[in-house]
């Protein structure tokens, strides 16, 4: 079983799918738009395009002839995949799936109006015109985002009238469609959110990983922690939830779904049809297999019999502080010295204001108390100085 696959978007979660596909002897060929991307460093071979120019993305396809094509960010012209799946390429987790989430507005909509999920109210806008009158339906405050993006690039939250232009401004630079469009949701008064990675097989039984809970920061995750708090009312509405999108959706491979947990009951937020970077807490040995391992597993239609929880654990991120074109790091041999302790430098070449450069990860043993392992770790991501 040797199989070559077209992964587009390099980065850090792309890298640590490469290296579990190494492991097990398959071929990777690295896609980005920028040359020394992280997962270009770890595949056999690379190629950098503008993954919105179709043309160019149908060459590539054209000249590799891959088994499989693995999306692994937003900015691809993603309806050329239809035309992939007709040549007999599998596209991951699917056609469907890919276009669909890699537009807010598609998914949003197939979990509210197809599928009857529960969701914050919504709105879309094309213009700062629209979006001032999106925010008067759905009132304030609420959150803006734009349809295509990552990371939390782009993402805003609007308190008062005045951030509205701002949002608008903030969003289109964040957005990495050629077409700017934004969704607007209203609040949710959560008390805490979630991911659970959910991994569909095309011959078992659609399994989930213990819920995985985090704390963002301008739009990006800053901490994660394995398993999150959750009742089991609620982790079974949140299953059921996911079941069905993923269901909708089709295809083999692992979704990183998002809830908010709220006194009413679940809301469904947004979904990643791939590896979540809150799910890099399963580096830390938490699981029986990681995220990338699952991913890659359902991708080449691997029986998993079973998800097991085998730690406790957390993972936090090291972010840059400003711009340089050689970072450097240092502090490293200070974490490397802990016990139950790791961390990972992605290899990203430049660094810019709050770009994440790597992550710290730490476990315990089942029973140790989760806020005990999201402490340690923060304080552990503090000994890393990205230097410029």
């Amino acid at each position: 079983m040797k199989k070559k696959i077209l992964l587009l978007g390099s980065g850090e979660l792309g890298k640590e799918f490469v290296i579990a596909a190494q492991r097990i002897g398959q071929t990777v060929i690295a896609v980005d738009s920028y040359e020394n991307a992280p997962a270009m460093q770890v595949a056999h071979s690379f190629e950098v395009i503008n993954m919105l120019d179709g043309d160019a993305l149908d060459k590539i396809v054209a000249k590799h002839q891959p088994d499989f094509i693995v999306p692994e960010i937003e900015a691809i012209r993603t309806e050329r995949f239809y035309d992939y799946e007709k040549q007999g390429i599998t596209v991951v987790p699917s056609a469907k799936a890919a276009n669909f989430t890699m537009n807010r507005k598609a998914i949003r909509d197939l979990a509210a109006k197809e599928l009857g999920l529960r969701t914050a109210n919504y709105r879309y806008a094309t213009s700062s015109e629209e979006l001032r009158k999106a925010v008067s339906e759905v009132g304030i405050p609420c959150v803006v985002k734009p349809l295509m993006s990552s990371s939390g690039k782009g993402q805003s939250t609007i308190k008062t009238e005045a951030d509205i232009e701002k949002a608008w401004n903030y969003a289109e630079e964040g957005s990495r469609g050629d077409i700017v469009e934004v969704i607007v949701e209203a609040f949710v008064n959560f008390n805490s959110e979630i991911t659970l990675l959910t991994v569909t097989q095309n011959n078992n039984p659609t399994l989930f990983c213990a819920p995985i809970g985090h704390r963002q920061e301008r739009g990006d995750y800053q901490e994660s922690w394995q398993p999150a708090l959750v009742s089991d009312k609620d982790l079974f509405e949140a299953q059921d939830m996911a079941e069905k999108v993923t269901e909708a959706l089709g295809g083999a491979g692992l979704f990183g779904v998002e809830f908010f947990l709220t006194d009413e009951g679940v809301y469904f937020s947004e979904l990643s049809p791939r590896p979540h970077d809150t799910g890099m807490v399963t580096l830390a040995g938490t699981q029986n297999f990681n995220e990338f391992e699952l991913h890659l597993r359902a991708v080449l239609s691997l029986p998993i019999f079973e998800i097991t929880l085998e730690k406790v654990g957390a993972s936090a991120v090291i972010l840059a502080g400003g711009n340089s074109d050689k970072p450097t790091f240092s502090g490293i041999s200070k974490v490397a010295s802990l016990p139950k302790t790791d961390f990972r430098i992605f290899g990203k070449p430049t660094s810019r204001p709050y770009r994440r450069m790597g992550v710290v990860l730490t476990n315990d043993s089942l029973g140790t108390p989760i806020e005990n392992v999201v402490e340690k770790v923060k304080e552990t991501a503090k000994l890393v100085t990205v230097n410029l």
